[in-house]
């Protein structure tokens, strides 16, 4: 299957709050989100622009192949960033744009075009990917979302509860995964995103919605606005994204077990 057209846009704010400076943390021996920026490259897009407010960020990426948008340092989110560099890169309105976080150096390339040929197979708002839940931590995990999703394959809901609860299967025992009748399967989310540029500008614009706030999570916004989120199953996993300190050792690890 070729693989359609798209662009990668890359967050990568200066100021994170748990990881201070972290598109610069140094991942073996260069910037993490170089790292993060030749994921996109490889997964075949048609342009790679990273997203930032920094000036050091850019440097970094000089040479790199890929675009830099210098974007306010006032943006309450990676989407309203993102939604500044679409403006700043001039993309048409049908512009497939794949949001990729930047602390996702081991983001498969595979991972990446799914999310691309999920906006293009379907007239949809947004796209994104889900993996299976399989242990019982994750399912209770805040961190973890999760989300249940239509026949179709659209979002219903995302939750950093365990949803949908197992009434009865938890009632009994809530230390291991209850046996899930066939239809049931649980699923984590994965936090890379499709939409046409048109759309970003949409979802930028859009007030924060009351669900959005309970749960912090910024794509109920789109849910409860009443557009469809297309939900598509990862074809490679995701390794856990780099957010902290012991995440950045650990990514070290990786790379130096050969798994980068």
């Amino acid at each position: 299957m070729n693989t359609p057209d798209f662009v990668v846009a890359i967050p990568a704010r200066f100021a994170a709050s748990r990881l201070p400076g972290k598109p610069l943390r140094a991942l073996a021996g260069e910037p993490l989100v170089l790292h993060v920026a030749r994921r996109a490259l490889a997964a075949g897009a048609h342009e790679v622009w990273i997203a930032t407010d920094d000036e050091r960020i850019a440097t970094a990426l000089e040479g790199a192949g890929v675009r830099v948008a210098m974007t306010s340092t006032d943006h309450a989110s990676g989407t309203d960033r993102l939604a500044e560099c679409a403006r700043i890169a001039g993309w048409s309105d049908d512009t497939v744009v794949v949001n990729l976080q930047g602390d996702e150096p081991f983001a498969p390339a595979a991972g990446i075009r799914a999310v691309a040929e999920l906006m293009h197979e379907d007239d949809t708002d947004m796209a994104t990917l889900a993996a299976p839940v399989t242990d019982v931590e994750t399912l209770f995990d805040p961190n973890a979302v999760k989300l249940v999703r239509a026949t179709n394959g659209d979002a219903l809901y995302f939750s950093r509860a365990p949803i949908p609860w197992p009434r009865d299967a938890f009632a009994r025992d809530r230390s291991r995964m209850p046996d899930a009748p066939a239809h049931a399967q649980w699923l984590r989310h994965i936090g890379i995103y499709g939409y046409r540029a048109g759309f970003l500008q949409r979802f930028a614009a859009l007030p924060p919605g009351r669900l959005e706030q309970i749960e912090s999570l910024e794509q109920l916004r789109v849910l409860e606005a009443g557009y469809r989120i297309k939900v598509g199953l990862t074809p490679e996993p995701f390794p856990p994204g780099v957010d902290t300190p012991e995440d950045l050792a650990r990514a070290e690890a990786w790379i130096a077990a050969g798994r980068g």
